[in-house]
């Protein structure tokens, strides 16, 4: 038997009792009947997360002028709900192993719809705030009981790819929709639009949800609740998201950065001593062990970092230094959007087989690095279609590889009970990479750019540094990544059905 994560994989995958002849001689055939269905909620599910959490920004200077926010205190209405949401991630995965992911799942959503609710409702900043963390703490349990109802129906190496590619194709859709569509909201039918579309969305997606996806197996919910580690865990990640937005406001050196960041490294301490000691941890440190899992969240850390800053510094270059509107500069993104997709779901399952993960990783390493160098040339004059466009391309074919191909990594060979967990910890390390990536290189651009400088100055340097971040992250793909794995290292409780 073959780890998934081999170079030597074939390019099929042994059929199980409980898969389709013919689904998986192409490659994508699902474990269970009705997969299809779990597929597309799931997907669905992760697009509304992704589009919340960008549809909001568009909306800002609207929120500022009928709520009476201060600039400080308007950040928060983004900040809130990037700081619960990774704060409780990995909370939010125990959670949907022990109480059933399709339980979490309508839990969550039906959390969400009510929060937006009442965000678009809200007759003060402070509601709006709390409705924006409570968003966030319902995402939480939203996208590890999404990504583990996905991976128990999809069971086969190539299956999988294709499935976690969908999946991740989705939450860059819904990304560049939260752009587009916010633009077009809040000019028509107000800011209060952008999140009272969320309640009927979630409706109709709950109900299909209640019909559609399977029952949680009997005794999914066996266990307790690791009460220490969550705590520690959720107010960890707290603290640096927390210290790192101080950071980007007020400098790295303030005591509202430098307080939180120093808890963040002695709570992230305390969890290590917990979870080594605890009879039922949260985070199993044997999950870690495996080194390709290891080496693939490693890898979601820094590669979330890059991404993150080179959508948020090409957002700013078109509107702030080529003077493009909301709408446009969305458009402007919809190509890469669409490529993220279509590498995803058409070309990620295929070389997967073909190069093993190690090389896929390299291969989409070698793109993100390439887009991330080309748009270092820009200037204030350049233009969309020579210097902008062919950077996000290249960068869009590397993140449409990278991504499900480190969702493969991280959730093989994983017990079925720990699934939930493991899609969170997958987009823990996104989550925390975007923020602590973000943060530095916003940082870097800052400085560079100074009181004088043009933009477009700060944001050249940002993509040469975050080039050189790929490059280190290459290097550790390349060392750390192992090429293959023994026959029977297979977990008790893991799937069977691999090549």
């Amino acid at each position: 038997m073959t780890h998934p994560t081999s170079e030597s994989l074939p390019a099929s995958g042994r059929v199980g009792p409980d898969v389709r002849p013919d689904a998986a001689r192409n490659g994508a055939g699902p474990a269970t009947a009705g997969a299809g269905w779990v597929l597309i909620l799931a997907a669905a599910a992760q697009f509304v997360l992704q589009l919340d959490f960008s549809i909001i920004n568009v909306a800002l200077p609207a929120i500022q002028r009928q709520l009476g926010f201060t600039a400080a205190g308007l950040q928060w209405v983004v900040t809130d709900y990037a700081l619960t949401y990774g704060a409780l991630l990995l909370a939010g995965g125990r959670a949907a192993d022990l109480i059933g992911r399709r339980r979490a799942l309508l839990i969550g959503l039906t959390a969400f719809g009510l929060s937006s609710l009442t965000g678009g409702l809200a007759t003060s900043g402070l509601m709006l705030v709390v409705s924006r963390l409570f968003q966030g703490a319902s995402a939480a349990l939203v996208a590890p009981g999404a990504l583990g109802v996905l991976t128990d129906a999809y069971t086969t190496p190539q299956a999988r790819a294709h499935a976690l590619g969908v999946f991740q194709g989705s939450s860059a859709a819904g990304a560049t929709a939260g752009i587009v569509l916010g633009g077009v909201l809040t000019e028509y039918l107000g800011w209060r639009s952008v999140l009272l579309v969320n309640p009927p969305v979630i409706v109709v997606l709950a109900w299909l949800m209640a019909r559609k996806l399977p029952a949680d197996r009997p005794g999914s919910a066996a266990g307790r609740l690791d009460l220490p580690g969550a705590a520690l865990a959720t107010t960890g990640a707290g603290a640096l998201i927390y210290g790192l937005g101080e950071g980007q406001q007020r400098g790295f050196g303030s005591a509202q950065s430098f307080g939180p960041l120093l808890a963040a490294v002695l709570l992230t301490g305390g969890f290590v001593l917990v979870e080594r000691r605890s009879a039922e941890p949260m985070l199993p440190l044997t999950l870690l062990r495996d080194r390709a899992r290891r080496t693939a969240l490693v890898v979601m850390v820094l590669l979330g970092g890059v991404v993150a800053a080179y959508v948020y510094f090409v957002s700013l270059y078109l509107q702030r230094v080529r003077g493009m509107s909301t709408l446009l500069t969305g458009l402007a993104l919809v190509p890469a959007t669409a490529i993220v997709m279509a590498v995803s779901v058409l070309l990620t399952r295929r070389l997967q087989p073909r190069l093993g993960l190690r090389r896929t990783l390299l291969v989409a390493l070698a793109f993100v690095g390439g887009g991330q160098l080309w748009l270092s040339t820009l200037t204030a004059h350049s233009a969309y279609a020579t210097h902008v466009l062919p950077g996000i391309v290249l960068t869009a074919i590397g993140m449409g590889l990278a991504f499900p191909t480190s969702s493969v990594a991280i959730t093989s060979d994983v017990p079925t009970a720990q699934r939930g967990l493991a899609g969170s910890m997958f987009v823990t390390a996104q989550q925390l990479g975007s923020a602590v990536g973000l943060a530095v290189l916003a940082t870097i651009a800052a400085a560079r750019t100074g009181d004088a400088g043009s933009p477009a100055d700060g944001y050249a340097l940002s993509y040469l540094v975050a080039a050189g971040v790929v490059v280190l992250t290459a290097i550790a793909v390349a060392v750390l990544f192992p090429p293959s794995k023994p026959a029977g290292a297979t977990a008790p409780g893991t799937d069977t059905n691999r090549a």
